[in-house]
């Protein structure tokens, strides 16, 4: 009997170095002009999710006779049906597409956290939440260089040649600097043949960001630390605008950094091991500002998707004492030298 081979030359019924196609999400930026429209438009959404979260909040408890109260909680079909004429009513410009999509993201979020009312959306003040507007496969069209959704033209820049596409479900979504950008779901046409190299292994850490048995390494890039200064004087000096623009440099000097070494990665191992390192738990002790700093969940998410997109495979282990155990028999010796759990000790001969 053959040994099971994770690559090979047929997975799932497709041809390695076919042409295969899988599904991404492509963000373009809005023309400026067009912010007030897609305020509005916001504004609607959220109206939409108000609504809907009031209406779950009141009739998810139903009462029965010699029972008391029951939650049975209220289905997006059935807020769909409440809220029909919710956009005639208030004179909303989106269509009802959106309508139907803000209800229907509501009750997932209901059904995660197990909750029958969420966080209102705020359209003003400072709990502004930022603007979303959602819509469904086949509401948003390119027409003449232009996106077209809800009978309005929006212009784009369109850094992906967005007409060679067939644009499926979507959003319009702000950041935090008030841009507006367009989110669309494609379908996209890439090679599975799967990686070159071989097999590698990863490990996290803060004076190196990433550490691989290879011996490549991505160097702390301190994106936060080395811009520290200026957001300080920013924010002393109460200029916002300024403040979001350095956390943005931040976060795009951060992402590139992480683009391409993980890019690196995937084209030249087929399988990639990480360790599980909770960047989340770190985050609360005395290191938390280099934790947050190095990106080590932007860069997990990076392989893991880059790897499945080529048919690679990318495991993330336990690595629990894995600084104490002896690396070729896997045991924490008693003779071993005091010291290891700290990590003064590098190396050390096992009994």
């Amino acid at each position: 009997m053959k040994p099971l081979n994770l690559f090979s030359h047929k997975m799932n019924g497709v041809q390695l170095g076919a042409m295969k196609p899988i599904i991404k999400t492509l963000a373009v930026r809005v023309r400026d002009k067009h912010a007030s429209v897609l305020n509005r438009m916001a504004f609607d959404a959220n109206q939409v999710w108000n609504a809907a979260n009031a209406y779950s909040d009141e009739f998810s408890w139903v009462p029965v006779p010699e029972v008391g109260y029951i939650n049975c909680g209220t289905s997006a079909f059935e807020l769909m049906k409440d809220l029909k004429g919710i956009r005639k009513e208030r004179g909303m410009i989106i269509d009802s597409t959106a309508v139907q999509e803000v209800i229907a993201v509501h009750a997932k979020a209901r059904k995660q956290f197990k909750k029958n009312k969420l966080n209102w959306r705020c359209s003003g003040d400072a709990k502004k939440a930022l603007g979303w507007v959602p819509f469904k496969s086949g509401a948003a069209k390119w027409v003449n260089g232009q996106i077209r959704y809800a009978g309005l033209y929006f212009k784009v820049w369109d850094s992906y040649g967005l007409s060679q596409f067939d644009l499926r479900s979507g959003c319009f979504s702000q950041d935090s600097r008030g841009r507006w950008y367009f989110n669309i779901v494609v379908h996209v046409d890439v090679d599975i043949r799967p990686a070159a190299g071989g097999q590698i292994g990863i490990d996290l850490g803060l004076k190196t960001t990433a550490t691989c048995s290879n011996g490549d390494t991505l160097a702390r890039q301190d994106c936060y630390r080395n811009s520290e200064a200026k957001l300080g004087l920013a924010q002393r000096d109460r200029d916002k605008k300024r403040v979001k623009a350095i956390h943005a440099k931040i976060k795009s000097r951060r992402k590139d950094a992480i683009h391409k070494f993980s890019n690196k990665l995937v084209k030249e191992n087929r399988l990639i091991v990480v360790g599980n390192v909770s960047a989340s738990g770190l985050a609360k002790t005395k290191m938390a500002k280099s934790v947050l700093d190095a990106g080590w969940a932007m860069l997990k998410t990076q392989l893991e998707y880059k790897s499945i997109a080529t048919q690679g495979v990318f495991i993330e282990v336990n690595e629990s004492y894995t600084t104490q155990a002896c690396s070729c028999c896997s045991c924490i010796s008693a003779s071993s030298p005091k010291g290891r759990t700290g990590l003064r000790i590098r190396a050390w001969t096992c009994a």
